[in-house]
This record gives structure tokens, C-alpha cells and sequence, in this order.
């Protein structure tokens, strides 16, 4: 088959080039044996090829032509170089692309190609050639020729990835895609020239394709989505115009069927049964209308109509993001009023195309609505409330806040205010409002708050909203408001020096009036009748050596009911100015020492509050100080127990530690004496000295009872010293082995110990020994 080929392009290339011969012969007039007669000038011919003249400097060469692929085992000849110019010796020489390796020159100025070439990779070489004497000077330069390498049928078409859409119920004719393949052969010959066509294998039937473009394109206008929504159609191409011998390629192309609204919604059942409770809110969907659609979701476009009017004023109709129909609910329902609704819903749509389900869909449904009976919470009457009250004054009836209960068991509401610092109270049971305390416009111009209404004993609550205005009443004087006010010192009578203004915090149009609240023989009042005044001068001019500060005494009054009036003194600086009144400096202000009244009552109140603090101070110390010297005039009962464990003379010092008065305590408090009031040696010797006689019982019970009203007076006495002889002696040697050291109770028990012994210690212990070696007996019969 190649072979055949090879052969017929060869055929056919060798009758072009006769023809072109012929033509150009016939052209110059020439004949083939006049060209030969022209002496030098050469015709170079390839083989089977014709012979073009092109005539460059001295050079006679044509276009040179290899076809490609063609299969050699040497170099074959593909033409020769001739010059006009004549040489003994010749020696070609080419350069470019490919020269002495793809293409090769002889002596004789043969033009030789050494390998087959590949069009798709290189189809023209651009060569340089030049012709050299034996010497290797140059005879003829350089000159330009090109080599072309001829096309033949050796690359099939290659497709790439197709896929086309077209929408469903699309007329004859419909472009679909457009399907294109390459072919790297020659496209200006028949090897790269492609046809197109539909094969057999996939759906070829619904589409056909252009053989020139590719387009495919709709062959019918049945085309139907839901019935099938993809197509696969296999493309062919085929070069050599179409030609049974040329090389084919195919490709699949997957075809997708767009979805249009030609499918009639429709309605899944007859009959819709719903249950809405009453306490269910404004625009609030309350039931589905599911649909039945073959189209996408995007095509859908369904459109609900309720029949019955008053239906209408009540239930409305909306899409659900699925496109089923939604009833929301456009008014409240109340199940006291009426506990049931029906009505018929109808759905349909707009189709640019007659449906399919025409005769089958459902586009009339019927909704039957029962009201759930709710506890619902208090209505107010009104959905805010406003009023008006009069400032600066107490009102009882204010207005009155009312609410119901909506259900059929009508409970009583309470009410109440859950701002705590609102002025205004409610009344629980009336709702009746008042104020708690006056309001003041200037301060607050508007009260909001709410007032909330609880059923009982159900606890539901509704809240409402409530304004109260403040009415404004002429409650406040004008206030003066000045201007940047100076004198200059060369003003002189009759000059205005400043411009005086009037506010009122009262939200009330009023008239002003301007005048001297005090006589000025410097200054006056011009009153313009606008709430404006100007200061004029009486007398002038001034000096600046003046040492008097001047000012003026406004009185301003409004027309207010009642009519208010207030003063107020304005300051005017003494300047020097220059000639057009500007200020060039400005006299200072005698400084004024005042104490405002404010001021004078925060100090009073620091100084009574110290002289407070310095009094209780005193009375405190005072009382310390008696409490002390009540301690020390306790007796000397009390100062032996606060001195008795301090260290001292020693065991003979027997009168500064007498501790026989304890033991001479009776119940009212008196000191037993001997009854002839002579001096006798301490109790304290007594109590501790040896002996066989029966001694007297001392009163335990009365002195134990004394300790006992010391100690708790000395636990309670916080602004006393701790006595702690009292706590030692109450409490000391239970749980010491060695036992108490105190002689306090030595008087109840008896001794055999002698303590003769001691006067052999030697004169050291004799006091000792003096101390307990008295006779006992001689002392005791005296009490």
C-alpha cells in the first residue's frame, strides 16, 4: 500500500513539473535548445523535477526537493550547483542547515542528501554555497538556495477530549460541540486534509456532525431529559480529503441533555390534615404541600393559589427551599374564636413546552386546619403605651396599664415594674400608674420602661412597653449669657462694650428683658427687645492706672407662668486698645479671697467631726485612769497577789510579803484584829512554823469566794493588767510532782519536820531558824 502510494505521488509530482516545464518555456519565448545556447548559464534540473531559473549574482540554481521518509542505503543526488562564471579548477563549498552532514556537495557541484528527512520535524533548510579556484580564491560568493522536503501521508489524526451539552426539547439543527483533530502532515495537501463523520457504535441517531467543521449538531427535537439525560456518540477522522485510502482516528464524545421546566407539578396527595397549636407566631410556617416534579430543583417554578378569601387574610403560601409549597401563617389564631379552617390550594406552572403529566398530575388540593387549644399568656390593649405627666409635681393617676387573659378560664393578672429605680409605680391589681417622686424635665425629658403582666397561678407573663413624657413647667430663671465683654480705656459715653444674651433651661419660648439690677454710674442697659442687651458706657473715658475693677449687675426676667427672674453680675475687663478698638493688653483682676458656701459648711463639718474624735479620746484615757486607781485601792489584799512572785528581801522579809491577811478575810469583807490590838508577829511565821497543836481553821470558803470575784473581774476587765498571781496561785502544782510552792495553804496542813537543825548552818540560816523555831501555841490562843 505504501509502495502504491510512494509511486502515485511520484506520478503526479513528475506531471507537475512537465506542466510547469512547458510553462515556462512558452513563458520566455525559449526553446529547450536556445537555453542551451546561451553559453554559461546552465539549467540545474533535479530529478523527475522541473527546472526553475533564479539567477543571483553569477549562481543558476532552483529549489531543491527531497521527499521525506524516502529509504536510501547512500547518498542520493538531488541536484547540482552551477555558476556562470567559468574556472579551470572549481572546488564547491555550502554552509547553513545541514550542510556537509545532512547534504554534501562533489567537485562537479553535485548536491547530495546523505539520510531519509522528516517533514514534521524540519521542513525547510536554508544553505549557503560558494565556488573556490585550485588557488582557494574565491570565484563566486556566497549565494543563498533552500532545500524543501515534499509531504507524504505518514501521521493518522489525534483527538482530543470532547463532551457537549444541549438542552432538552431542542429543535433540528441545534449546535451541540464542536469536534477538531490534528493531523501533522502538510495541511495544503491532501495528507492533512481532514473529513468528519458519525460511525455506527454509541447513539448516532438523535445527532449528526459536519465533515468540514465537526460541529455536531441535534438531528431531532425529541431530546427528553427525565427519559434519558446522557448520549455517547463516536467521531471519526479521516484524511486524504475523506478518501478510503487516507489514515482515520476516533473519539467518544459524551453529550449531556439539559433539563428544561416541561414537567407539570403535581401535588402528592389530595387531602392535607394539619394541627396548629393558636399560640403558633406571625409568618411562621405551619404546614408542607409536598410536590411532585420531575424537573431539577433550579427549573422548578410552581405557583400556589388559595381559593377562599377569607382563608387568604389568614394562611398564606411561600416555597420551601425544596420547591414544595409552605402555608404560613399571616394572622393569629385564637381557638376561643375559631378552632377549624378549609380550604383548596391550587398549584401550576408556566411551560414553554407542552408537559408530559398533563393529564396525570394533581394540581388541586384540599387543606384541612385544626386549632390546638393553648394556655396562652396576658394581652395588653395596646402595643405600647404613652403618657403625659406634668413636672416638678406628684401624680396618683397617671393613666392605667391594662391586660387579659386571652383564654376561655380568663385568670387575674398582676403587674409590675422590674426597673427599681423607676419613678413610676404600678398599682398589681388596678394598673393603675403614679409617680414615686416629682420629675424634673431638665434632667430626664422622657421615662421608659416596662410594665410586665403575669397570669395567675399559671405564671405567664407579657411585657408592653410604656413612655412617659415629662410635661415641662416654667421652673427655671434665665440665665445670662455674656460675650467676651471689654473697656478700653479711651471708650468714651454712649460706647457699646459688649452684647449680653439670655438661655433658659425650660423648654418654652419666652420673651426676655434686660435691666440693671443695681445703680452704675459708669454703665447701662440698652435692652433690643430680641433676648438681647448691650452694655453702654455713661461716662467715659477711662484710666488704666485706675486701680477699681468694674462690673454691672444684670437683672434678666422671663414671661413665663409664673414669671421668673435672675441676676447675675458681669465682670468687664479694663484694656488699652488701639484705634479700630482692638485690645493690646488688658489690666489683671484684683484677686478676690472668697469661700462659697459649700465650701464653709464641708469645713465646719471637719472640725466638729475632730473635736468628736479629741473628746472621745480624752473620756477614754479618764477612764483608764480610774480604773486603774479602783485597782490599787482593792486592798492590800490585791497588792500582795500582784507583788508576791517578785523577788525581794528573801525568807525574812516577812513584812513586805505578809500573806496572813489572806487568811483573815470574812464575808463582808473586813480584816480580823486582835481583839486588844497589839502588834504580833506575822501570820506568814505562823503558818509555816512546825507543830503538835491543833491549829484554827482559817475561812476557806470565804476566801476561795474572793478569789474567785477577783479573778472573773480580772478576766472581764479588758483595760486592766493581767494579775497573774491569780492565775498562778488558782491554778499552780496540781500536776507538778514537786507541788505547789506556795504558802498560801501551809496553814492547813501539819508538819513533824523540826527545823532546830537549822541553827547549826551557822549564822546564815539564823533567821531562818529564828523564824521557824517560835512556839506556835503562843500565838494561836490569841485569835
Amino acid at each position: 500500500m505504501m509502495a502504491w502510494l510512494r509511486l502515485w505521488t511520484t506520478g503526479l509530482m513528475a506531471i507537475m513539473a512537465l506542466s510547469v516545464s512547458l510553462g515556462i518555456s512558452e513563458d520566455s519565448g525559449l526553446s529547450v535548445v536556445d537555453a542551451k545556447k546561451q553559453g554559461p548559464a546552465e539549467i540545474v534540473r533535479k530529478e523527475n523535477y522541473p527546472v526553475l531559473f533564479r539567477q543571483k549574482r553569477e549562481w543558476i540554481w532552483n529549489s531543491y526537493y527531497v521527499e521525506e521518509e524516502k529509504p536510501g542505503s547512500g547518498p542520493e543526488r538531488i541536484g547540482k550547483l552551477k555558476s556562470s562564471k567559468d574556472a579551470t579548477v572549481r572546488r564547491f563549498e555550502i554552509i547553513g542547515e545541514g550542510a556537509n552532514d545532512i547534504f554534501t556537495v562533489d567537485e562537479k557541484g553535485d548536491l547530495f542528501v546523505t539520510r531519509s528527512l522528516d517533514r514534521e520535524e524540519k521542513a525547510i533548510y536554508h544553505l549557503k554555497a560558494r565556488i573556490l579556484d585550485g588557488n582557494g580564491r574565491v570565484i563566486e560568493d556566497t549565494g543563498e538556495f533552500v532545500v524543501q522536503v515534499t509531504d507524504i501521508n505518514d501521521n493518522v489524526p489525534v483527538f482530543s477530549t470532547f463532551n457537549g451539552s444541549v438542552m432538552e426539547r431542542s429543535p433540528v439543527g441545534t449546535r451541540v460541540v464542536e469536534v477538531k483533530a490534528t493531523d501533522a502532515d502538510d495541511p495544503t495537501t491532501r495528507n492533512g486534509d481532514l473529513r468528519y463523520s458519525l460511525i455506527q457504535e454509541g447513539d448516532h441517531a438523535a445527532f449528526d456532525i459536519d465533515s468540514l467543521t465537526g460541529v455536531i449538531i441535534c438531528n431531532t427535537n425529541k431530546l427528553d431529559r427525565e427519559t434519558k439525560s446522557h448520549y455517547v456518540v463516536v467521531v471519526q477522522a479521516r484524511d486524504m480529503g475523506g478518501m478510503a485510502t487516507g489514515s482515520t482516528a476516533t473519539t467518544s464524545v459524551k453529550i449531556t441533555i439539559l433539563d428544561a421546566n416541561d414537567n407539570l407539578a403535581s401535588f402528592t396527595q389530595r387531602t392535607f390534615d394539619l394541627v396548629v397549636p393558636e399560640d403558633r407566631k406571625l409568618n411562621e410556617v405551619i404546614g408542607t404541600l409536598k410536590l411532585d416534579d420531575k424537573d431539577q430543583i433550579q427549573n422548578k417554578e410552581p405557583i400556589f393559589t388559595i381559593s377562599d378569601e377569607n382563608s387568604k387574610k389568614t394562611f398564606g403560601t411561600a416555597l420551601s427551599p425544596e420547591k414544595d409549597g409552605q402555608l404560613i401563617l399571616k394572622q393569629a389564631l385564637d381557638y376561643e374564636t375559631k378552632d377549624s379552617y378549609t380550604f383548596t390550594v391550587q398549584v401550576q406552572e408556566n411551560l414553554r413546552y407542552t408537559a408530559d403529566n398533563e393529564a396525570t398530575a394533581i394540581k388541586t388540593a384540599k387543606v384541612n386546619i385544626k386549632v390546638l387549644d393553648v394556655d396562652e399568656p396576658p394581652e395588653f390593649s395596646q402595643h405600647s403605651y404613652n403618657f403625659t405627666v406634668r413636672e416638678e409635681s406628684m401624680v396618683n393617676n397617671i393613666g392605667k396599664i391594662t391586660a387579659r387573659d386571652p383564654d376561655r378560664a380568663n385568670n387575674e393578672i398582676r403587674y409590675s415594674i422590674s426597673d427599681k429605680n423607676c419613678p413610676i409605680q404600678i398599682d398589681p391589681i388596678t394598673g393603675q400608674l403614679s409617680t414615686l417622686r416629682t420629675l424634673d424635665r431638665e434632667v430626664v425629658a422622657k421615662h421608659m420602661f416596662q410594665v410586665k403582666a403575669q397570669e395567675e397561678p399559671s405564671g405567664l407573663e407579657s411585657f408592653v412597653k410604656v413612655n412617659i413624657i415629662v410635661q415641662d413647667i416654667n421652673d427655671n430663671p434665665p440665665e445670662v449669657i455674656a460675650e467676651d465683654i471689654y473697656l478700653c480705656d479711651s471708650d468714651k459715653t454712649g460706647m457699646v462694650i459688649g452684647l449680653l444674651r439670655a438661655a433658659d433651661k425650660d423648654d418654652q419660648p419666652a420673651k426676655f428683658r434686660f435691666s440693671l439690677a443695681s445703680e452704675s454710674s459708669n454703665f447701662s442697659i440698652k435692652d433690643h427687645g430680641n433676648n438681647t442687651a448691650a452694655i453702654v458706657v455713661v461716662q467715659g473715658p477711662f484710666s488704666m492706672d485706675d486701680p477699681r475693677d468694674y462690673s454691672v449687675d444684670v437683672s434678666i426676667s422671663d414671661n413665663g407662668i409664673p414669671v421668673l427672674t435672675s441676676r447675675t453680675k458681669v465682670v468687664i475687663k479694663v484694656c488699652q486698645c488701639d484705634a479700630q478698638r482692638n485690645v493690646l493688653f488688658c489690666k489683671a483682676l484684683a484677686q478676690r479671697m472668697g469661700v462659697s458656701v459649700h465650701a464653709l459648711i464641708a469645713i465646719l463639718l471637719c472640725i466638729l467631726t475632730i473635736l468628736v474624735i479629741v473628746i472621745l479620746f480624752v473620756l477614754r484615757k479618764r477612764y483608764q485612769k480610774d480604773s486603774l486607781a479602783s485597782m490599787k485601792n482593792c486592798g492590800e489584799i490585791h497588792e500582795q497577789l500582784v507583788t508576791y512572785d517578785e523577788e525581794g528581801g528573801g525568807e525574812m522579809d516577812t513584812n513586805g510579803y505578809d500573806v496572813s491577811i489572806l487568811t483573815s478575810a470574812c464575808n463582808d469583807g473586813s480584816l480580823l484584829r486582835h481583839p486588844d490590838r497589839l502588834p504580833h508577829p506575822s501570820l506568814y511565821a505562823m503558818v509555816q512554823k512546825p507543830t503538835q497543836h491543833t491549829q484554827p481553821t482559817a475561812c476557806k470558803g470565804d476566801m476561795a469566794a474572793m478569789i474567785e470575784v477577783k479573778k472573773d473581774e480580772a478576766d472581764h476587765d479588758r483595760d486592766g493588767i493581767p494579775y497573774d498571781t491569780l492565775h498562778i496561785y488558782g491554778y499552780e502544782g496540781p500536776e507538778s510532782l514537786a507541788g505547789s510552792l506556795s504558802s498560801l495553804n501551809s496553814a492547813s496542813t501539819g508538819s513533824n519536820m523540826d527545823y532546830d537543825f537549822l541553827n547549826d548552818w551557822g549564822p546564815r540560816f539564823k533567821p531562818l531558824a529564828e523564824l521557824y523555831g517560835v512556839d506556835g501555841p503562843d500565838y494561836y490562843n490569841q485569835y
